[in-house]
């Protein structure tokens, strides 16, 4: 009887080893259908983001290119070739400057007694503005007068001894240089007359200067001295500052190469129109004519001043005010387009011309004469052609447009479907049926 420790033999048959158990069992090989189905979905994803690539790269080609480039027809403005009386002018910043800007100064010295204006009014020429005290030169002019009478009884005096003394010549009862002494003296008296009428003058005209009057019509400004105060004469300041309002100038600058057709205007005689108006270049402010040009060229601005003379009667133009200036030199008949209308490319201007059946084509043209809303077409377009104004960056040459004015056609309306009304019928009858059940007796 064997142990039970007793190991079997070699010609025994194997024992059975013990099974060890782990805690996860081992991997599984993929199955050829899930490698088969992974491969599938991959292809359909990378196809999926190609399209999708495809699509977004070909409608941002479509958005961007427009008209001739693949997208939908865009609508455009437009207007028609016309002729016209197209205004040739000259646009520039003026500055208003007054005929006459005069300082009011006292020339005599004394005090102000009397200030007769106020500031700010509206004075007429010769009005007297304010007065010094008189007495002084008032006393200087009666001593001057008095001065001139002594002379002349002193003159008067001397030719009837001369008279005298050439009748006694006659007589031979005078030496004749007692004559000849006579005649000089009636001649020294004279001159001494002939000072003093002059002395009795400038008294007079002191007294006049006493009264300060206003040497031209015009607005004047501030005071400077007040009532009271002592002036002197040809003082710095002066009383107050009067400008002449009407008529009144407005000094600007013109291009140089305008100066021949200025010339070549002024040379027929006829004036040049001129019109200021504010900063806004919306209200008109007055308008006046052409007046002159300067004698020189500024070579830094390559420009001349001129001068226009304005009646100013509503004073809308004040001295010294910036104002926009538009001179017109003549009128020219030609056909004219918007500014927009016209474009600039490598070979020069073109417009896009529209056709009766909406496509539009290049035209290269020269344009003329222009102002900040048309321009004139000297070649290349006819009256009545309709040219693009606006969306012109978005087309080509070749491309049918839309216009503005033009309307799509509106779509018909359908009523209410069948299987709406079916709906509702059987709604209705539904409901009809809940009725009948309601009103089912119990069983």
């Amino acid at each position: 009887m064997e142990s039970p420790n007793s190991e079997p033999s070699s010609g025994d048959s194997p024992a059975v080893q013990p099974v060890q158990h782990s805690s996860s069992p081992p991997p599984r090989p993929p199955s050829r259908r899930r490698r088969w189905l992974g491969s599938l979905v991959a292809l359909l994803v990378l196809l999926a983001l190609g399209g999708g690539a495809w699509y977004l790269i070909n409608r941002k080609a479509s958005s961007t290119g427009g008209p001739g480039f693949g997208g939908a027809t865009v609508t455009v403005g437009h207007a028609a070739a016309r002729e016209v009386e197209l205004p040739v002018t000259i646009d520039a910043l003026g500055t208003v400057t007054p005929l006459a800007t005069i300082t009011l100064k006292a020339q005599v010295g004394g005090v102000l007694t009397e200030v007769l204006f106020t500031e700010g009014q509206t004075v007429a020429k010769n009005q007297l503005l304010a007065r010094i005290d008189p007495r002084p030169y008032e006393q200087a002019l009666m001593q001057a007068r008095g001065t001139r009478q002594r002379d002349e009884a002193q003159l008067e005096a001397a030719r009837v001894t001369l008279a005298r003394y050439r009748t006694l010549l006659t007589q031979d009862s005078i030496a004749r240089q007692d004559v000849d002494t006579q005649a000089a003296l009636v001649r020294q008296l004279e001159g001494t007359v002939t000072t003093d009428l002059a002395a009795e003058a400038a008294a007079k005209l002191n007294l006049d200067y006493t009264r300060i009057t206003s040497p031209v019509a015009g607005r004047i400004g501030l005071r400077a001295v007040d009532a009271g105060n002592t002036v002197t004469a040809n003082a710095t300041t002066g009383i107050a500052v009067i400008t002449q309002m009407t008529p009144i100038d407005v000094q600007f600058s013109v291009p140089q190469d305008r100066v021949p057709d200025i010339q070549a205007q002024l040379a027929k005689g006829e004036p040049l129109a001129v019109t200021a108006f504010d900063r806004t270049r919306a209200v008109t402010l007055d308008a006046g004519t052409f007046s002159t040009l300067d004698n020189l060229v500024d070579t830094t601005t390559g420009t001349v001043k001129a001068k226009a003379r304005f009646g100013n009667a509503q004073t809308t133009l004040f001295p010294s005010q910036f104002v926009n200036v538009q001179m017109l030199l003549r009128k020219v008949r030609a056909v004219v387009v918007p500014v927009t209308a016209v474009r600039t490319g490598p070979n020069g201007d073109y417009v896009y011309v529209i056709s009766e059946d909406r496509k539009v084509s290049t035209r290269p043209v020269k344009r003329g004469e222009a102002n900040v809303e048309v321009v004139a077409i000297t070649s290349g377009l006819r009256v009545g052609e309709n040219v693009v104004t606006e969306g012109g960056d978005r087309i080509k040459d070749g491309a049918v447009v839309q216009l503005q004015g033009d309307r799509a056609a509106a779509g018909p309306r359908g009523g209410a479907s069948g299987p709406r009304g079916a709906r509702g019928e059987r709604g209705e009858r539904g409901e009809g049926g809940g009725e009948r059940r309601r009103q089912r007796p119990p069983q």
